[in-house]
């Protein structure tokens, strides 16, 4: 199997069609008025990083509609909730700043990518206001805009990701607990590994 290494032959195989002008001109600065509405309803963002050695991690980070608050045009803040301490994105972020983001809304087909810095704070008072039920954040990440844009709808209408009637029958897939149980190899039964890890929902969402 050959691959491709260098950027002319990358450009070589998508010579055509060349990138129009407004896929080009679409990249933003800084946040607008739809950017702000949009980040404003989505409960869901999707949070890209790497190491030091370029080790890459995606995370999930979802909450309320608007849980990621705007703080200005060039400033996004991302509380994070109760996990399971691995890290992974924060401490990606100290050794290498670098973030992409992609913000989704349910039911809507295009997203919202936005590319930047990100700082990780314990700040009080932006603790404080991204509380939810009186439960702060344990951390906040900031992200200082570099780009954003608008990505079209052409990968959600191939995947038809909103269409319930392409989704997969959950009761035809494994649970996590059976999954676990075998990938551990752990003793308990899948069902106790459920019930625990429900137990652990209902007490540490926020």
């Amino acid at each position: 199997m050959e691959f491709v290494t260098t950027r002319d032959e990358l450009r070589a195989i998508y010579k055509t069609p060349r990138p129009t002008d407004g896929s080009i001109r679409k990249e933003l600065k800084a946040l607008d008025g739809h950017c702000r509405s949009f980040i404003g309803k989505s409960p869901f963002v999707l949070i890209g990083s790497s190491d030091g050695a370029g080790n890459a991690d995606v995370t999930p980070k979802g909450d309320r509609p608007g849980f990621a608050a705007v703080l200005d045009d060039t400033t996004i803040a991302i509380p994070d909730r109760p996990g399971n301490n691995r890290l992974d994105t924060l401490e990606n972020i100290l050794l290498n700043p670098s973030v992409g983001l992609l913000f989704l809304i349910p039911g809507m087909n295009e997203t919202l990518r936005v590319n930047g810095d990100a700082r990780i704070t314990v700040d009080t008072t932006l603790r404080e206001r991204l509380a939810v039920d009186g439960k702060e954040p344990q951390s906040v990440v900031v992200v200082t805009v570099k780009a954003a844009y608008m990505h079209c709808a052409k990968a959600f209408m191939r995947s038809d990701l909103w269409k319930p009637e392409t989704w997969y029958d959950r009761a035809t897939l494994p649970t996590l607990g059976q999954i676990l149980r075998d990938q551990l190899a752990l003793a308990e039964t899948a069902g106790s590994i459920d019930r625990e890890l429900d137990q652990d929902y209902r007490k540490t969402l926020w």
